[in-house]
Protein backbone atom coordinates (compact mmCIF):
# COMPACT_ATOMS: atom_id res chain seq x y z
CA UNK A 1 0.00 0.00 0.00
CA UNK A 2 1.59 3.42 -0.87
CA UNK A 3 1.96 6.05 1.60
CA UNK A 4 -0.84 8.78 2.30
CA UNK A 5 -0.04 11.90 1.62
CA UNK A 6 -3.21 13.74 2.23
CA UNK A 7 -6.45 12.69 4.56
CA UNK A 8 -9.43 14.36 4.67
CA UNK A 9 -11.57 13.52 8.01
CA UNK A 10 -14.97 14.16 7.88
CA UNK A 11 -14.62 17.63 6.48
CA UNK A 12 -17.86 20.18 5.97
CA UNK A 13 -17.64 23.64 4.11
CA UNK A 14 -20.53 26.31 4.14
CA UNK A 15 -20.93 29.69 2.33
CA UNK A 16 -23.07 32.28 3.69
CA UNK A 17 -26.15 33.32 1.74
CA UNK A 18 -28.46 35.90 2.38
CA UNK A 19 -31.18 32.48 2.18
CA UNK A 20 -29.35 30.79 4.60
CA UNK A 21 -25.72 28.58 5.04
CA UNK A 22 -25.10 26.34 1.10
CA UNK A 23 -23.55 23.06 2.41
CA UNK A 24 -21.57 22.80 -0.51
CA UNK A 25 -19.36 19.84 1.41
CA UNK A 26 -20.80 17.78 3.23
CA UNK A 27 -18.75 14.74 5.48
CA UNK A 28 -16.29 14.16 3.07
CA UNK A 29 -13.73 11.35 3.93
CA UNK A 30 -11.12 11.11 1.49
CA UNK A 31 -7.62 9.77 1.48
CA UNK A 32 -4.93 10.61 -1.70
CA UNK A 33 -1.69 8.29 -1.79
CA UNK A 34 1.84 9.50 -3.12
CA UNK A 35 1.98 9.07 -6.35
CA UNK A 36 -1.11 8.89 -7.32
CA UNK A 37 -4.08 10.48 -9.61
CA UNK A 38 -6.89 11.26 -7.72
CA UNK A 39 -10.31 12.35 -10.16
CA UNK A 40 -13.32 14.18 -8.56
CA UNK A 41 -15.91 13.95 -10.46
CA UNK A 42 -19.80 15.26 -11.09
CA UNK A 43 -22.08 17.86 -12.21
CA UNK A 44 -21.54 22.05 -11.62
CA UNK A 45 -22.51 22.59 -8.12
CA UNK A 46 -21.96 18.74 -6.55
CA UNK A 47 -18.68 20.35 -5.14
CA UNK A 48 -15.60 19.44 -6.48
CA UNK A 49 -14.19 22.82 -6.93
CA UNK A 50 -14.76 23.88 -3.54
CA UNK A 51 -13.53 21.08 -1.71
CA UNK A 52 -10.37 21.42 -3.83
CA UNK A 53 -10.49 25.05 -2.67
CA UNK A 54 -10.40 24.09 0.61
CA UNK A 55 -7.24 21.87 0.35
CA UNK A 56 -4.98 24.71 0.10
CA UNK A 57 -7.82 26.94 2.27
CA UNK A 58 -8.54 29.40 -0.67
CA UNK A 59 -12.11 29.54 -0.15
CA UNK A 60 -14.14 32.86 -1.45
CA UNK A 61 -14.68 35.23 1.66
CA UNK A 62 -18.00 33.74 2.02
CA UNK A 63 -16.91 29.91 2.61
CA UNK A 64 -15.32 28.31 5.89
CA UNK A 65 -14.70 25.08 6.79
CA UNK A 66 -17.42 24.24 9.19
CA UNK A 67 -15.68 21.16 10.46
CA UNK A 68 -13.28 18.29 10.01
CA UNK A 69 -9.25 18.12 9.03
CA UNK A 70 -7.47 18.04 6.15
CA UNK A 71 -3.73 16.09 7.13
CA UNK A 72 -1.08 16.61 5.31
CA UNK A 73 1.73 14.44 5.51
CA UNK A 74 5.14 15.05 4.44
CA UNK A 75 8.67 15.53 5.33
CA UNK A 76 8.21 13.46 7.79
CA UNK A 77 5.62 15.26 9.77
CA UNK A 78 1.65 15.71 9.93
CA UNK A 79 0.05 19.37 9.32
CA UNK A 80 -3.55 20.31 10.00
CA UNK A 81 -4.02 22.56 7.38
CA UNK A 82 -7.55 23.76 8.36
CA UNK A 83 -6.12 25.29 11.66
CA UNK A 84 -2.89 26.91 9.45
CA UNK A 85 -2.55 31.01 10.64
CA UNK A 86 -2.53 33.15 7.00
CA UNK A 87 1.39 33.04 7.76
CA UNK A 88 1.74 29.64 7.10
CA UNK A 89 -0.44 29.25 4.77
CA UNK A 90 1.51 31.77 2.19
CA UNK A 91 4.46 29.34 3.04
CA UNK A 92 2.58 26.27 2.53
CA UNK A 93 0.96 27.25 -0.93
CA UNK A 94 2.81 26.35 -3.74
CA UNK A 95 5.55 24.64 -1.98
CA UNK A 96 3.94 21.38 -0.95
CA UNK A 97 0.56 21.82 -2.48
CA UNK A 98 0.12 23.95 -5.68
CA UNK A 99 -3.14 24.76 -7.83
CA UNK A 100 -4.01 24.90 -11.50
CA UNK A 101 -7.01 26.86 -11.55
CA UNK A 102 -10.12 26.91 -14.17
CA UNK A 103 -10.34 29.58 -16.30
CA UNK A 104 -6.44 30.30 -16.91
CA UNK A 105 -6.75 34.15 -18.01
CA UNK A 106 -8.42 34.77 -14.55
CA UNK A 107 -5.62 33.73 -12.69
CA UNK A 108 -3.08 36.14 -13.89
CA UNK A 109 -2.72 39.79 -13.36
CA UNK A 110 -3.58 41.39 -16.68
CA UNK A 111 -0.91 44.37 -15.94
CA UNK A 112 2.51 41.96 -14.94
CA UNK A 113 4.26 39.85 -17.22
CA UNK A 114 4.55 36.17 -17.00
CA UNK A 115 8.05 36.51 -15.79
CA UNK A 116 7.07 39.43 -12.76
CA UNK A 117 4.57 37.03 -11.57
CA UNK A 118 6.38 33.83 -11.71
CA UNK A 119 9.25 35.95 -9.74
CA UNK A 120 6.47 37.19 -7.24
CA UNK A 121 5.99 33.82 -6.36
CA UNK A 122 9.19 32.59 -5.62
CA UNK A 123 10.06 35.62 -3.78
CA UNK A 124 7.25 35.08 -1.61
CA UNK A 125 8.83 31.83 -0.18
CA UNK A 126 11.91 33.66 -0.11
CA UNK A 127 13.79 33.23 -2.74
CA UNK A 128 15.14 36.38 -4.32
CA UNK A 129 17.81 34.93 -6.55
CA UNK A 130 16.79 36.40 -9.51
CA UNK A 131 18.89 34.92 -12.38
CA UNK A 132 18.11 31.39 -10.61
CA UNK A 133 14.56 31.83 -10.87
CA UNK A 134 14.56 32.94 -14.53
CA UNK A 135 16.78 29.73 -15.33
CA UNK A 136 14.35 27.47 -13.51
CA UNK A 137 11.10 29.54 -15.40
CA UNK A 138 12.73 29.20 -18.80
CA UNK A 139 13.45 25.27 -18.42
CA UNK A 140 10.23 24.84 -16.73
CA UNK A 141 8.04 26.46 -19.64
CA UNK A 142 10.27 24.39 -22.01
CA UNK A 143 9.60 21.18 -20.28
CA UNK A 144 5.94 22.34 -20.79
CA UNK A 145 6.34 22.58 -24.82
CA UNK A 146 6.50 26.79 -25.00
CA UNK A 147 9.22 28.89 -26.72
CA UNK A 148 10.38 30.44 -23.11
CA UNK A 149 12.50 33.59 -24.53
CA UNK A 150 9.03 34.62 -25.79
CA UNK A 151 6.08 33.84 -23.12
CA UNK A 152 8.24 34.87 -20.57
CA UNK A 153 8.35 38.47 -21.54
CA UNK A 154 4.77 38.56 -22.51
CA UNK A 155 1.37 39.29 -20.94
CA UNK A 156 -1.26 36.65 -20.19
CA UNK A 157 -3.59 38.15 -23.21
CA UNK A 158 -0.77 37.66 -25.57
CA UNK A 159 -1.00 34.42 -25.13
CA UNK A 160 -3.99 31.47 -26.57
CA UNK A 161 -5.97 29.36 -24.01
CA UNK A 162 -3.52 26.58 -24.34
CA UNK A 163 -0.47 28.40 -23.95
CA UNK A 164 -1.76 30.19 -20.87
CA UNK A 165 -2.72 26.52 -19.47
CA UNK A 166 0.92 25.64 -20.10
CA UNK A 167 2.43 28.57 -18.36
CA UNK A 168 0.38 27.70 -15.04
CA UNK A 169 1.37 24.19 -15.29
CA UNK A 170 4.79 25.35 -15.11
CA UNK A 171 4.75 27.99 -12.04
CA UNK A 172 2.52 25.55 -10.41
CA UNK A 173 5.71 23.30 -10.34
CA UNK A 174 8.30 25.96 -9.57
CA UNK A 175 8.63 25.04 -5.99
CA UNK A 176 8.25 21.71 -6.41
CA UNK A 177 4.81 20.77 -4.54
CA UNK A 178 4.27 17.40 -3.62
CA UNK A 179 0.61 17.29 -4.62
CA UNK A 180 -0.61 19.40 -7.79
CA UNK A 181 -4.42 20.08 -8.12
CA UNK A 182 -6.04 20.58 -11.08
CA UNK A 183 -9.59 21.99 -11.95
CA UNK A 184 -10.95 21.72 -15.12
CA UNK A 185 -7.41 21.77 -17.14
CA UNK A 186 -9.21 21.15 -20.66
CA UNK A 187 -11.87 23.34 -20.54
CA UNK A 188 -12.38 25.43 -22.68
CA UNK A 189 -9.61 24.41 -25.12
CA UNK A 190 -10.07 22.67 -28.72
CA UNK A 191 -9.48 18.94 -28.80
CA UNK A 192 -5.84 19.25 -29.93
CA UNK A 193 -5.13 21.06 -27.52
CA UNK A 194 -7.02 19.27 -25.16
CA UNK A 195 -4.88 15.33 -25.94
CA UNK A 196 -1.37 17.64 -25.54
CA UNK A 197 -2.69 18.97 -22.19
CA UNK A 198 -3.12 15.11 -21.19
CA UNK A 199 -0.20 14.01 -22.42
CA UNK A 200 1.95 16.72 -20.74
CA UNK A 201 0.33 15.86 -17.38
CA UNK A 202 0.70 12.30 -18.10
CA UNK A 203 4.68 12.87 -18.48
CA UNK A 204 4.61 14.93 -15.33
CA UNK A 205 3.39 12.30 -13.17
CA UNK A 206 6.12 9.79 -15.09
CA UNK A 207 8.68 12.35 -14.60
CA UNK A 208 8.06 13.86 -11.39
CA UNK A 209 6.27 11.13 -9.11
CA UNK A 210 3.79 13.88 -8.27
CA UNK A 211 0.34 13.27 -6.23
CA UNK A 212 -2.32 15.11 -8.41
CA UNK A 213 -6.00 15.98 -8.01
CA UNK A 214 -8.14 16.59 -11.06
CA UNK A 215 -11.51 18.06 -10.57
CA UNK A 216 -13.14 17.78 -14.02
CA UNK A 217 -17.39 16.95 -15.53
CA UNK A 218 -15.43 15.16 -18.79
CA UNK A 219 -15.16 11.59 -17.76
CA UNK A 220 -12.98 10.72 -20.51
CA UNK A 221 -10.26 12.78 -18.84
CA UNK A 222 -10.81 10.71 -15.62
CA UNK A 223 -10.07 7.81 -17.53
CA UNK A 224 -7.15 8.47 -19.44
CA UNK A 225 -5.34 9.74 -15.97
CA UNK A 226 -6.69 8.65 -12.86
CA UNK A 227 -5.86 5.62 -10.66
CA UNK A 228 -8.88 6.22 -8.99
CA UNK A 229 -11.83 8.43 -9.19
CA UNK A 230 -14.55 9.97 -6.40
CA UNK A 231 -17.68 10.39 -8.00
CA UNK A 232 -19.45 13.90 -5.74
CA UNK A 233 -22.92 14.36 -5.76
CA UNK A 234 -24.72 16.91 -3.44
CA UNK A 235 -21.34 17.94 -1.87
CA UNK A 236 -20.48 14.13 -0.95
CA UNK A 237 -18.94 11.60 -2.22
CA UNK A 238 -21.20 8.96 -3.63
CA UNK A 239 -18.64 6.44 -5.06
CA UNK A 240 -15.36 5.67 -4.58
CA UNK A 241 -13.12 3.37 -6.74
CA UNK A 242 -10.29 2.23 -9.49
CA UNK A 243 -10.90 3.65 -12.90
CA UNK A 244 -12.09 0.32 -13.66
CA UNK A 245 -14.67 -0.36 -10.93
CA UNK A 246 -16.17 3.17 -11.69
CA UNK A 247 -15.95 2.64 -15.89
CA UNK A 248 -17.11 -0.80 -16.22
CA UNK A 249 -18.84 -1.64 -12.66
CA UNK A 250 -20.40 1.34 -11.35
CA UNK A 251 -22.56 0.23 -7.98
CA UNK A 252 -23.74 3.78 -7.47
CA UNK A 253 -27.19 5.28 -9.95
CA UNK A 254 -25.68 8.62 -10.50
CA UNK A 255 -22.80 7.19 -11.28
CA UNK A 256 -24.37 4.93 -13.98
CA UNK A 257 -26.08 8.33 -15.27
CA UNK A 258 -23.10 10.12 -15.95
CA UNK A 259 -21.25 7.18 -17.96
CA UNK A 260 -24.45 6.63 -19.92
CA UNK A 261 -25.02 9.98 -20.89
CA UNK A 262 -21.14 10.10 -22.23
CA UNK A 263 -21.67 9.97 -26.43
CA UNK A 264 -19.69 7.48 -27.77
CA UNK A 265 -18.09 7.31 -31.38
CA UNK A 266 -19.87 4.27 -32.93
CA UNK A 267 -23.35 5.35 -30.73
CA UNK A 268 -25.08 6.46 -34.36
CA UNK A 269 -27.99 9.04 -33.70
CA UNK A 270 -29.64 7.63 -30.84
CA UNK A 271 -31.01 10.22 -28.44
CA UNK A 272 -28.21 10.97 -25.65
CA UNK A 273 -29.19 10.10 -22.20
CA UNK A 274 -29.70 12.48 -19.56
CA UNK A 275 -30.32 12.55 -15.62
CA UNK A 276 -33.67 13.41 -15.10
CA UNK A 277 -34.22 16.84 -12.43
CA UNK A 278 -32.11 19.13 -11.22
CA UNK A 279 -29.50 18.77 -8.71
CA UNK A 280 -31.10 19.87 -4.64
CA UNK A 281 -31.02 23.36 -3.02
CA UNK A 282 -27.80 22.68 -1.26
CA UNK A 283 -29.33 25.18 1.49
CA UNK A 284 -32.94 23.11 1.92
CA UNK A 285 -31.71 19.60 1.58
CA UNK A 286 -34.62 17.03 1.95
CA UNK A 287 -34.09 14.18 4.21
CA UNK A 288 -32.72 10.72 2.75
CA UNK A 289 -30.61 10.36 -0.34
CA UNK A 290 -29.85 13.51 -2.08
CA UNK A 291 -30.40 11.56 -5.24
CA UNK A 292 -33.41 9.71 -4.46
CA UNK A 293 -35.35 12.01 -6.26
CA UNK A 294 -33.93 11.80 -9.76
CA UNK A 295 -33.30 8.35 -9.10
CA UNK A 296 -34.91 5.26 -11.12
CA UNK A 297 -34.19 3.11 -8.49
CA UNK A 298 -35.46 4.61 -5.85
CA UNK A 299 -37.80 2.82 -2.48
CA UNK A 300 -39.53 4.76 0.03
CA UNK A 301 -36.85 3.92 2.55
CA UNK A 302 -34.25 5.92 0.38
CA UNK A 303 -36.29 9.26 1.21
CA UNK A 304 -35.91 8.47 5.40
CA UNK A 305 -31.90 7.87 5.67
CA UNK A 306 -29.27 9.12 3.86
CA UNK A 307 -27.31 6.37 3.25
CA UNK A 308 -23.46 6.49 3.87
CA UNK A 309 -20.14 4.72 2.04
CA UNK A 310 -20.00 0.96 2.37
CA UNK A 311 -17.01 -1.56 0.77
CA UNK A 312 -18.86 -3.62 -1.92
CA UNK A 313 -15.36 -4.51 -3.49
CA UNK A 314 -11.57 -3.99 -3.05
CA UNK A 315 -11.17 -0.33 -2.39
CA UNK A 316 -14.34 0.11 -3.96
CA UNK A 317 -17.18 1.85 -1.95
CA UNK A 318 -20.62 3.38 -2.84
CA UNK A 319 -23.39 5.05 -0.94
CA UNK A 320 -26.97 3.23 -1.90
CA UNK A 321 -28.80 0.68 -0.16
CA UNK A 322 -29.40 -0.74 -3.94
CA UNK A 323 -26.02 -1.11 -5.06
CA UNK A 324 -26.56 -4.54 -5.84
CA UNK A 325 -29.36 -4.23 -8.31
CA UNK A 326 -27.08 -1.80 -9.87
CA UNK A 327 -24.35 -3.70 -10.50
CA UNK A 328 -26.26 -5.79 -13.40
CA UNK A 329 -28.02 -2.66 -14.30
CA UNK A 330 -26.13 -1.40 -17.50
Amino acid sequence: MAREILNIENLFVEYSNIRGKVKAVRGVNLKLYKGENLALIGESGSGKTTLGTAIIRLLPSSGYIKDGKIIYKGNGNEYDISKFNEKDLRQFRWKEIAMVFQSALNSFNPVLKVWDQIYDTAKAHGISNRSFVRERAISLLRYVQLDPERVINSYPHELSGGMRQRVLIAMSLLLEPKILILDEPTTALDILTQRNIIELLRTIKSDMGLSMIFISHDLSLAAELADRVAVMYAGAIVELGSVEDIFYRPRHPYTLGLIKAVPTVTAGFRELYSIPGSPPDLINLSPGCKFAPRCEYRRSECEKDEPTLVEVGPDHFVACIRHKEINNGR
